[in-house]
């Protein structure tokens, strides 16, 4: 195993020479055969021990070994405790989900402060296997059948061509020891489930399974790549990326996507990594009314007229939820950073006049300027027009989206008359004659 370990790092990992590796290491057979392989063939590793504290006393052993074969090898071994159940429970999440969390993000903290180049896990391929039944029992798109990656960033995965028979024939043909985790044979778990009554009727009827298996991930890896290189000529066409100063959204034009052979198959393409799942709701949202949400954990995604607007949540604020929180500019200040970042400054002239800059009359002005949201009822009179009009109905001139509309800031006297509609359209009463002193205003991109 040894010279195979080490050919397949040659001709699939060279990268992983001469750098600062971390085993992730839990204490058994896997992870600690990795560490074996690699001590062994003098790469510079170091391990990381994560003490989930979820097996009492067994967990502080577990931790209690790490750090003796770290000892014994003579390499540096880091360790961290956590209150696994106690977090899971705050952030509303499986145990599982939980500890994987807090393991991942604590690797990127070593990676950063000691200047690591790779994580290594041991992942084999009977996890490939039972992560591809999982997958399959639950329901899954192409993602969940291509397999557990190789290389994820910095996360690299050497052991993933080999068998967890070949790690355990190389412990024992070796005489080494390893934490067992009694869990592991029960039952209760879905992947245990899989791993000791799937399984072996598997690799009965399929002596070569493993092989088998490793083949058709193959086939569906080069699938999936051909959908990837359709999913991003397609993007060209049918997607519109709107970056402006406040608000960030990508816009999925309805009649384009109507156009193509199989909507829903692409919506789920372009969608799924946004977390969104009942993709029948996606599909009859292209012909729902205007105004239409839909929403994943992460995302919403808004049927505005021709399009389909996906935005984060922490961008979107509902109208029924408006903000009422109001900001006051004081007299003499040249800038702000909150809730957007503004400029004011006296200037002699006017120059050239765009949505992100305005010039107004200071006698104009009364101070404390205010900034807040719009509201209904809200009106101003536009530049360049006579009388007023209200923001409801300048929006919908407009055709700004729920999403942009709630994004809106707007620049008023202490008064309450509207200056600006920030990035948008100044009001004509804060006009410049030839002879005022003037004020220029502007947003500034962060």
């Amino acid at each position: 195993m040894l010279q195979k370990l080490s050919n397949h790092i040659t001709k699939n990992f060279p990268f992983l020479k001469d750098k600062k590796l971390l085993i992730a290491i839990s204490g058994g057979i896997d992870s600690v055969v990795l560490t074996h392989n690699l001590a062994a063939l003098n790469f510079n590793i170091s391990l990381a021990h994560c003490n989930f504290n979820l097996r009492n006393t067994e967990s502080d052993l577990d931790e209690k070994f790490v750090t003796e074969l770290a000892n014994t090898l003579g390499i540096d071994c880091f360790t961290t405790s956590f209150e696994t159940k106690k977090i899971a429970k705050v952030n509303k999440e499986s145990t599982q989900i939980a500890a994987r969390n807090l393991r991942y993000t604590w690797f990127e903290e070593l990676i950063t402060t000691h200047n690591f180049d790779f994580v290594l896990t041991a992942h084999h391929a009977d996890d490939n296997l039972e992560t591809f039944l999982i997958n399959l029992t639950r329901g899954s798109g192409l993602d969940g059948f291509t397999g557990i990656p190789e290389i994820n960033g910095n996360i690299v995965r050497p052991f993933l061509k080999f068998s967890r028979e070949e790690i355990l024939n190389f412990a024992n043909e070796n005489a080494i020891s390893w934490r067992e985790d009694k869990s592991n044979a029960s039952t209760k778990y879905v992947r245990n489930k899989i791993r000791h009554n799937v399984l072996p009727v598997l690799k009965e009827i399929n002596p070569s399974l493993l092989d088998t298996f490793s083949k058709t991930i193959e086939n569906l890896q080069e699938s999936k790549q051909i959908i990837e290189d359709r999913i991003a000529d397609v993007s060209k066409k049918i997607v519109e990326n709107n970056c402006s100063i406040a608000l960030e959204e990508t816009k999925f034009n309805i009649k384009k996507i109507q156009q193509l052979s199989n909507p829903k198959a692409y919506l789920y393409q372009l969608l799924e990594k946004y977390h969104f799942t009942e993709f029948n709701d996606v599909y009859n949202l292209l012909s729902a009314q205007s105004g239409k949400q839909l929403f994943s954990k992460t995302h919403i995604l808004l049927k505005n007229r021709e399009f389909l607007i996906l935005s984060k949540k922490n961008n979107f604020s509902d109208v029924s939820k408006s903000q009422k929180t109001t900001f006051e500019i004081a007299k003499n200040t040249v800038e702000i950073t909150n809730p957007i970042h503004l400029t004011l400054e006296e200037v002699n002239e006017k120059s050239i006049q765009n949505k992100n800059t305005i010039y107004v009359a200071k006698a104009l002005l009364k101070f404390p300027l205010i900034l807040r949201k719009w509201q209904n009822g809200d009106y101003f009179y536009p530049s360049g027009m006579k009388g007023k009009k209200k923001l409801s109905k300048y929006f919908k001139d407009e055709k700004l989206s729920l999403l942009e509309k709630n994004n809106i800031w707007l620049l008023c006297n202490n008064t309450g008359d509207i200056i600006w509609i920030i990035d948008k359209r100044q009001d004509n009463r804060f006009g410049v004659d030839t002879n005022a002193e003037i004020i220029k205003i502007c947003i500034k991109d962060n």
